[in-house]
């Protein structure tokens, strides 16, 4: 199922997508009383989600249109910074090598991981905030996004599915310079407004494990990149695994798998984002994700 996050009469709720996704159902109409989210994936049981599927099918439930609520990120505020992998894509690995300079990256490199601070993720259809003041080359990436469904500590790859409650998109926003001038990536990904997440967290069940989704990027319809969700280096089992031999991974905690190929650094000239921009994200089966730069 399709879960998203919505706001009505200035109240954060969550719901479900119909079938035709163009309107939803309030979580309360399955007799359930989730508050956000971070709260319904902490706690939801497997029979729940079985009985909201059965209801869907069978029963007439009280719809609201998509148009008469605002949709918000699916986890608008996230517990912790996203935990990110760093050229995890062949394509794009050899882009960047490319690109960069004093870098050599190899595909039997260990994965990289960096992560993201976001206080408030940006809705799908929100504005990505340009920071003309200190941002010259602004950039997008468009990643599957991984969220954790429970406690996960030392986890095997073979099991790692038991522990992943859905998927949604995350635009990894760059400002490039920033990225390169501090030989690090936190700073240059972690400006307000660099998160936007969406539009609907699907949960694991409607995808085989690892998904194999195709994934698009478009900048004012252009499509810049173009790749399948099971071309990563390091596998989503693999990451599972190797972080929580020494990590122990809560229920919401999120983890955007990396971007492939096309980020506008790698085309020369550069072909940085600027204001008026329209950036489109898009997922199989999760949703277009779609963001105008401000």
């Amino acid at each position: 199922m399709k879960l998203i996050t919505y706001c009505i009469a200035e109240n954060e709720k969550v719901g479900v997508l119909t079938t035709g996704e163009n309107s939803l159902y309030p979580i309360e109409v399955f007799g359930l009383n989730f508050k956000t989210m971070l709260e319904l994936i902490e706690n939801i049981t497997s029979d729940e989600k079985k009985m909201i599927q059965d209801k869907m099918r069978s029963s007439m439930l009280g719809e609201i249109l998509l148009t008469e609520v605002k949709l918000m990120a699916p986890i608008p505020r996230p517990s912790q910074d996203l935990i990110c992998l760093g050229v995890n894509y062949m394509d794009h690995m050899n882009e960047a090598n490319r690109s960069l300079d004093d870098v050599d990256f190899k595909d039997e490199d260990p994965a990289i991981y960096f992560s993201k601070r976001v206080n408030n993720a940006v809705a799908p259809g929100g504005y990505i905030e340009s920071h003309l003041d200190i941002v010259k080359d602004l950039d997008y990436e468009c990643e599957l996004a991984v969220i954790i469904g429970k406690k996960a500590k030392n986890v095997k790859a073979e099991y790692a599915l038991d522990y992943v409650f859905g998927y949604t998109i995350v635009n990894d926003v760059s400002a490039r310079t920033i990225q390169l001038k501090h030989k690090q990536w936190y700073f240059g990904k972690s400006l307000d407004g660099f998160t936007p997440m969406g539009p609907s967290l699907v949960t694991a069940d409607k995808f085989t494990f690892p998904p194999k989704l195709w994934l698009q990027c478009k900048v004012n319809g252009e499509l810049r990149q173009n790749n399948r969700t099971d071309r990563l280096i390091h596998t989503i089992p693999e990451i599972i695994e190797e972080l929580t031999r020494g990590i122990t991974l809560l229920p919401g905690s999120i983890i955007i798998t990396g971007t492939p190929s096309g980020v506008g650094l790698a085309y020369n000239p550069p072909k940085v984002l600027k204001p008026g921009d329209i950036v489109e994200c898009i997922i199989e089966g999760i949703g277009n994700l779609k963001n105008e730069i401000k």
